[in-house]
C-alpha cells in the first residue's frame, strides 16, 4: 500500500467487493465494488468522515466542511453554499481566464516551465481572491503555495501509516510539515484581522463574518469556524485542481492526437480570446479531456470513513468504529466499468460514444450530502484554464521516460517540466505573448507583477 499503492489498489477487486485490508496496526476494510461505494456515500450517518486521512486532516483544518462530522455537516453547507451557487461560478469565470493569462503572458519560446508548480500558483491565487478578494497578498499567496507542497507530502505517509509516535520525532520532514500547517494558519488569522479592520467585501469572508455578526436562530458561527472554513477550502480548493491540470498537461504531450483534436475546438470556438462564460457549453472536447483526466488519474484518489454504529455491509459485519475505504482510482480503473482502463480516451465522455460504464463509477467529486461543494467551481475553472492555455502554447516533455504520477495526499505529478512551444497555428498566427488580453486580464497581470516586486520581503499562502 506504501510502496506501489495504484497496482496494489486494482489487485484488489478479484478479491471480492469488500476486501480486508492493514493500515498499521489497525485492520480496515476496502469497498471495491461503485454500488457499494455510492450505498456507503449516501448513508453518511453511518458511514462518517473519519478514520486516520480525517483524524490527520482535523489536525490540520479543524472541523470546517470537508472534515467535519455529519452531524454538522448540513448547516455548514447552508452557510457556505452560495459562494458556489452555479450563478456565482459562471461570474468566476472572467476571473479565471484572468488568472489563466497571467499564468503564461511571461512564458517564452524553448522555455522549461515547472507546470506542477505554476498550476499550483494559478488556482491558489483564484481560491484566495474567490474566497478572501485580496486580503491575502500575492507574497502571501506564494507562500501558501510552498506549504501546501510540505503539507500534501506528509499527509498521505501519515494516512498509510496512523502511528502518532512515529510523527512526534523531530525529523526534518516532521518539523517542515509542522512548520507549514502552523503558517498556513498564522497567514489566514492575519488575513482574517486584516478584514475586520477593513472594508467589508462580497467574498466567502465577508459572508463569514456577517453570519457570526447575525443572530438567526442558528448556531453562531465562531471565530474558530471562520478559520477552519478558509483553511479548508483554501487547501482542498487549489491543491486538486492543480494535480488535475497538471496530470492533464502532462497526458497531452503524451498523446497528440488528442491534443490535435483540442486544439481545433479551442481554436474554432475561441478563435484567439480568452473564454468566458458563453463558452462553457461550446467547450465539449475540452470538458471531455478535464473529465477523462479525472478518471485516469483522479487527484483524490483515496478516501476514509468509519462506521458510527454496528452494520451489515456487503455480507459482512462491520463494528462500530471500523475504517472503511474507498478509491476513486480503484474504481476508474476497474476494466469492468471502463474498458482498457489506462488508456487516456476523451470519446468515452462524449455525447453518442458508447457508454463509459455502470452508472455511478466515476466519483472524482464524492457523492450523496458530502459531494464536494466546489465541484461545478472545479471543472468550469480547469476547462476555462485548460481552454486559455492551449489556444497559445503546446507544452512538450522533455526527451526521455516521463514519470508516472506519484500519489501523495493527491495524485499528480509533484514536479513535472516541460518545454513551451507558443501555437504558430492558431487563428492569428502570432505567438501567444502578442494576442490582446482583456482590459481585465492585462490589468489583473500587471498588478500581479507589480504585487510580486513589492511583496519580495513578505508573507506568503498554502
Amino acid at each position: 500500500m506504501f510502496r506501489r499503492p495504484l497496482e496494489f489498489l486494482k489487485s484488489l477487486p478479484p478479491q471480492g467487493d469488500l476486501v480486508e485490508i492493514r493500515l498499521g496496526p489497525q485492520r480496515a476494510w476496502m469497498v471495491c465494488h461503485p454500488e457499494l461505494v455510492h450505498r456507503m456515500l449516501r448513508d453518511s450517518r453511518t458511514f462518517d468522515k473519519g478514520g486516520p486521512q480525517y483524524e490527520r486532516l482535523r489536525a490540520l483544518m479543524g472541523d470546517g466542511v470537508v472534515t467535519c462530522p455529519h452531524a454538522e455537516h448540513r448547516r455548514q453547507r447552508r452557510l457556505l453554499q452560495p459562494t458556489f451557487h452555479p450563478s456565482n461560478v459562471s461570474g468566476h469565470t472572467a476571473l479565471m481566464a484572468e488568472e489563466a493569462a497571467a499564468l503564461c503572458g511571461d512564458w517564452r519560446d524553448g522555455q522549461e516551465v515547472d507546470v506542477s508548480a505554476a498550476m499550483l500558483g494559478m488556482t491558489t491565487r483564484l481560491i484566495s481572491r474567490v474566497l478572501l478578494s485580496d486580503s491575502l497578498s500575492p507574497a502571501a499567496a506564494d507562500e501558501v503555495r510552498h506549504c501546501l507542497a510540505a503539507i500534501v507530502r506528509g499527509l498521505f505517509v501519515r494516512t498509510i501509516v496512523p502511528v502518532d509516535v512515529l510523527f512526534r520525532i523531530p525529523t526534518p520532514a516532521n518539523r517542515r510539515y509542522r512548520r507549514a500547517v502552523e503558517r498556513v494558519r498564522e497567514l489566514i488569522d492575519a488575513a482574517i484581522a486584516e478584514r475586520r479592520r477593513g472594508v467589508p467585501r462580497d467574498d466567502l469572508l465577508g459572508l463569514l463574518l456577517a453570519a457570526a455578526d447575525t443572530e438567526d436562530g442558528e448556531p453562531p458561527v465562531t471565530d474558530r469556524e471562520v478559520h477552519d472554513q478558509l483553511v479548508s477550502l483554501l487547501l482542498t480548493g487549489s491543491e486538486s485542481s492543480s494535480m488535475c491540470l497538471a496530470s492533464t498537461f502532462s497526458l497531452l504531450g503524451r498523446h497528440p492526437e488528442v491534443e490535435r483534436r483540442l486544439h481545433a475546438e479551442v481554436d474554432t470556438v475561441l478563435a484567439g480570446r480568452l473564454p468566458d462564460v458563453d463558452d462553457l457549453p461550446r467547450l465539449v472536447y475540452t470538458r471531455s479531456v478535464v473529465t477523462e483526466t479525472l478518471r485516469h488519474s483522479p487527484p483524490g484518489w483515496l478516501f476514509t470513513r468509519v462506521t458510527t454504529r454496528e452494520t451489515e455491509f456487503a455480507g459482512r459485519r462491520l463494528p462500530r468504529g471500523a475504517t472503511v475505504l474507498y478509491s476513486p482510482y480503484l474504481l476508474h480503473h476497474d476494466p469492468a466499468s471502463f474498458p482498457e482502463p489506462d488508456r487516456f480516451l476523451p470519446e468515452r465522455w462524449l455525447e453518442g460514444e458508447a457508454a463509459p460504464g455502470p452508472h455511478g463509477a466515476l466519483i472524482p467529486f464524492a457523492a450523496g450530502s458530502r459531494k464536494c461543494i466546489g465541484d461545478l467551481f472545479s471543472m468550469a475553472e480547469m476547462t476555462v484554464a485548460l481552454a486559455a492555455i492551449t489556444g497559445r502554447w503546446r507544452l512538450r516533455h522533455p526527451s526521455g521516460r516521463v514519470a508516472p504520477p506519484r500519489p501523495g495526499a493527491t495524485l499528480g505529478p509533484r514536479s513535472l517540466t516541460m518545454i513551451c512551444a507558443p501555437r504558430t497555428d492558431a487563428p492569428d498566427g502570432t505567438a501567444p505573448h502578442a494576442v490582446a488580453q482583456v482590459p481585465e486580464a492585462a490589468a489583473a497581470a500587471s498588478g500581479a507583477e507589480k504585487a510580486g516586486r513589492d511583496g519580495d520581503n513578505g508573507v506568503h499562502h498554502a
